[in-house]
């Protein structure tokens, strides 16, 4: 009940900072707090420090009550207390597994926490990397969005220059209809982009509730990611950290296997009371275990539980084989995104600005029709967009490989960040 308090209050505190913008850095931050699927997780953790407390425990004493050797025939029948031999019985039974059983599973609890210590770190980067892809997004469609403003108000310059040709004695009537068509086509493509930033919202919401409604503000992280040690520390993947107490609880599971060819022990003590002129007794009795036929009891188990070891120890392997070729394609995109980037800007603008001048220089001087002029304009405004949306492509490529493989993913969590 405290959990799903603390809980509430933190999503309730996330509620109140509604108010202010919304950081990347308080995004994930929010996201974290208020995440369902970290505090499920949490009570995974605590379910299995709970269970782990009992094991490798003995197990519970049993209670026998009986009568023993009441007679049913002859002129005793039924008494118990005639027959010298018949007792009213009460004892305790305990069960007395073998040590290497009982290390087995406590072996096996230790690596049950450890699974679930390790899932939930793997929720919270999930978590925190898809916020901050859902930050990002929106802020680069709302760039775009700001880019449609310089736009509208260079087509409305752009409309006064054919006005003033036209005024001029130049140009053809149909040249003023084109501005307008370029401001309805502007238009067009601004409630295309209004459309993906509701989107884009929806999904950021999902992650940090209302807060997600707040306007964005600051600039995006400088994720530095370094080719080379992301490379090196790939088996380092949070994904892959989950095998190792995985591992552990199989290998423990084949030691328990093992450990029923060890006999178990049983101990058993009662007290009979009998007939008031026969004395009283008490039976102290063993037993144990005989595993006579491991070939078809244990053996077949040992082997059961050795195969799930290999089964675990190859997914891992084809696990870490997955994330070596999907950081080297994320690597490959970023480069080339990184590329193309500074390509763009150094190369196409430069020269699509130089065109877009150079025609319309042509256009009032007569020498160009104004078809040229919307072309190099449309060229233009696409190169700018493409700009953004080559910036929002690398910084998404980036907040992958830094949240997963770099040092996003080896950051530590306070307890103030994290809801437990």
């Amino acid at each position: 009940m405290f959990r799903y308090f603390l809980l509430a209050s933190l999503v309730g505190a996330a509620g109140s900072v509604c108010a202010e913008p919304l950081s990347f850095e308080a995004a994930l931050r929010i996201a974290i707090q208020s995440s369902p699927d970290i505090a499920a997780q949490g009570a995974k953790v605590e379910a299995a420090r709970a269970a782990a407390v009992s094991a490798g425990r003995l197990p519970d004493p049993k209670l026998a009550l009986g009568v023993e050797n009441l007679p049913v025939t002859g002129a005793e029948k039924w008494s118990l207390t005639r027959d010298f031999m018949t007792m009213r019985k009460v004892g305790v039974m305990q069960e007395l597994p073998n040590g290497a059983r009982r290390q087995a599973q406590v072996s096996a609890a230790a690596a049950s926490i450890a699974k679930a210590e390790a899932e939930r770190h793997l929720t919270i980067l999930s978590v925190r990397r898809d916020a901050a892809l859902a930050w990002l997004d929106r802020y680069y469609l709302e760039r775009q969005g700001g880019l449609f403003d310089e736009l509208e108000h260079e087509n409305q310059l752009f409309a006064r220059g054919v006005q003033a040709r036209f005024a001029g004695g130049g140009g053809m009537p149909v040249d003023l209809v084109a501005p307008g068509q370029e401001a309805a086509d502007i238009a067009d493509r601004r409630d295309e982009l209004t459309a993906e930033i509701a989107k884009s919202t929806a999904v950021l919401k999902r992650l940090v509730g209302a807060v997600a409604d707040e306007p964005l503000t600051g600039e995006p992280p400088d994720l530095t990611l370094d080719s080379q040690h992301l490379r090196e520390h790939v088996h380092e993947h949070p994904d892959l950290a989950v095998f190792v107490p995985m591992t552990e609880m199989a290998q423990a599971a084949v030691h328990e296997a093992e450990a029923a060819k060890r006999p178990d022990w049983g101990v058993e003590l009662s007290y009979g009371h009998r007939g008031a002129e026969f004395s009283d007794m008490i039976s102290l009795q063993f037993t144990i275990d005989l595993p006579l036929f491991p070939s078809t009891r244990q053996d077949p188990q040992i082997q059961a539980r050795r195969q799930d070891l290999t089964r675990v120890e190859t997914e891992r392997e084809a696990m870490l084989r997955d994330h070596t070729q999907e950081l080297e394609a994320d690597l490959a995109e970023y480069a080339v995104v990184t590329r193309q980037l500074a390509r763009l800007r150094e190369m196409h603008l430069p020269l699509a600005r130089e065109k877009v001048d150079y025609q319309f220089a042509s256009y009032r001087g007569g020498k160009a029709d104004l078809t040229a002029v919307i072309a190099a304009r449309r060229e233009l405004i696409d190169l700018r967009l493409r700009e953004i949306e080559l910036e929002s492509k690398r910084a998404i490529a980036s907040a992958k490989l830094y949240y997963f493989y770099g040092p996003g993913a080896q950051e530590p969590f306070s307890s103030k960040e994290v809801v437990r």
